[in-house]
């Protein structure tokens, strides 16, 4: 599989989601966690959704549970939680593991196409980012403390 419209995921509510749905339009996939440090991140996530998903951008979280236990609560709770104190109208997808044998296809894909510094494949923490290109290749991978609106100048250039 080279490419990220091979893949599918479950949404937050269990549906499947192919993710060629999403072909020809820039992705932004974040693994997510809702009591990190930089869980507020989700704010500037839907401040990017909103500005540049009628241009294309499609935002897509997926809760992650192995970086400190920063994210224990079910599917629902996450969307619950994601919804009240952020008002998040991205897509979120059920909650994955994005390192070590159990790790989700799509990440064990995205962590091979973009290794971290020095080369490394392992996911370091919550809110590490990968912007997709509209031909379904990964532009650039961001480090969790990334702020969202620090990728705004590469998502217009996505979009272009």
């Amino acid at each position: 599989m080279s490419r990220i419209y091979d893949f599918e995921a479950q949404s937050i509510d269990g549906q499947t989601v192919p993710l060629r749905q999403f072909e020809g339009r820039p992705l932004l996939i974040v693994n997510t966690a809702s009591a990190c440090g930089f869980t507020p991140q989700f704010g500037g996530l839907e401040t990017l959704h909103k500005t540049y998903g009628a241009r294309g951008l499609v935002v897509l979280g997926f809760p992650c549970n192995q970086f400190g236990s920063q994210d224990p609560g079910s599917n629902d709770e996450i969307a619950s939680f994601c919804q009240l104190n952020y008002g998040v109208s991205f897509p979120m997808m059920s909650k994955v593991d994005v390192n070590g044998a159990n790790a989700h296809p799509l990440y064990q894909w995205l962590t091979a196409e973009a290794p971290g510094i020095l080369g490394s494949k392992a996911i370091k923490w919550n809110f590490t980012k990968f912007l997709v290109g509209k031909d379904g290749r990964v532009l650039k991978r961001y480090a969790p403390q990334d702020a969202p609106q620090k990728l705004a100048a590469d998502i217009e250039a996505a979009l272009a």
